[in-house]
């Protein structure tokens, strides 16, 4: 089947990004996989920050590639690259009732989260940016899109809209399936949300003495204070990514916090040499991709390339439905 999904490049890749990309890997492995950098979509919350867009598409597609996204089974583009998008999403605009954005579940509650950090996203773009997802989706005609369950209502809208074209028009696109992936809950440092904004993120570009510098900071049981007494792993953020990446040990890390045989930097000591193992070939192939100049620049046109051509071949088929395609 056909899958697509995107990215925005609103900040540096970390490690709550690598359950996406390893998902993305795993259906390149089996699928026919458009994956984009949403450089328009990062406008849509970010537009006052528009010229830091290429530097972080550059960084962004580079970490791709070194977690192992393959150019060569996988369409890799940038989303402003292909026109199309903008053109479908405009054709879209047309006949999409307001009242199907203003219900898209995280429509306010973005408004409400950003406004309280001083941003203002009362925009045509922001209200606008679940269709443009669905244009994103639909001009690749694709069967499939990766997604968290929050992201749920965005399918059922770009589905609703698929229906509507046919409806309207000529049966030209597919309604394509959300595939959800269960992604297990990574914290930031301090155990909120891993995110750029809070300054709490493990970058998967990090090198060792930065990881075992952020692993040192994350919060641990705050009512022990001595490594003889005994732990409490439920509460402690080292122990949740020891649930995640120390499986095998896991248990017999969670007893001796138990029972006070291991202190919390040892712990965390443990946590960095295994956080490292993980990113070290992610580290040595990042190096090597941006050792060749100009490299992420031609994946990304070659991808392009690729992405025109099917986008304008849905194009054609929306003018024909639309009886708008001119006799030669």
């Amino acid at each position: 089947m056909r899958v697509l999904s995107g990215m925005r490049p609103s900040g540096r890749l970390h490690l709550g990004h690598l359950y996406v990309l390893e998902r993305w890997m795993e259906l390149q492995a089996e699928h026919d996989c458009y994956f984009f950098v949403a450089d328009w979509h990062a406008l849509s919350t970010n537009y006052d920050e528009a010229a830091a867009v290429l530097d972080l598409t550059h960084d962004m597609v580079a970490d791709w590639l070194a977690v192992g996204l393959d150019p060569e089974r996988s369409v890799l583009f940038v989303q402003s690259d292909v026109p199309q998008h903008a053109e479908l999403h405009l054709v879209f605009s047309m006949f999409t009732p307001l009242a199907w954005l203003e219900r898209v579940p995280t429509y306010k509650d973005q408004i409400r989260q950003l406004g309280e950090r001083g941003k203002d996203l009362h925009t045509y773009g922001f209200l606008g940016y679940p269709l443009l997802q669905a244009a994103d989706i639909l001009i690749y005609r694709a069967d499939a899109v990766p997604v968290g369950e929050d992201q749920l209502p965005h399918i059922e809208l770009c589905r609703e809209v698929a229906r509507r074209f046919n409806h309207l028009y000529a049966p030209v696109f597919p309604e394509p399936q959300g595939l959800v992936a269960t992604v297990p809950l990574l914290p930031g440092v301090d155990g909120r949300k891993m995110s750029k904004s809070y300054g709490n993120e493990i970058l998967l570009a990090a090198e060792p003495e930065e990881v075992g510098r952020r692993v040192n900071a994350m919060i641990t049981d705050p009512a022990r204070i001595h490594k003889t007494d005994p732990g409490h792993p439920e509460v402690c953020v080292v122990h949740t990514y020891h649930g995640i990446y120390s499986v095998p040990r896991l248990a017999e890390l969670e007893e001796s916090c138990r029972g006070g045989k291991i202190g919390c930097v040892a712990c965390k000591k443990i946590l960095a040499e295994t956080l490292n193992r993980l990113l070290d070939p992610v580290r040595e192939r990042r190096r090597e991709y941006l050792a060749r100049p100009g490299y992420v620049e031609e994946v990304l046109a070659a991808g392009a390339a690729r992405a025109r051509a099917e986008a304008a071949a849905t194009m054609e088929a929306v003018r024909e439905a639309l009886g708008w395609r001119r006799q030669p």
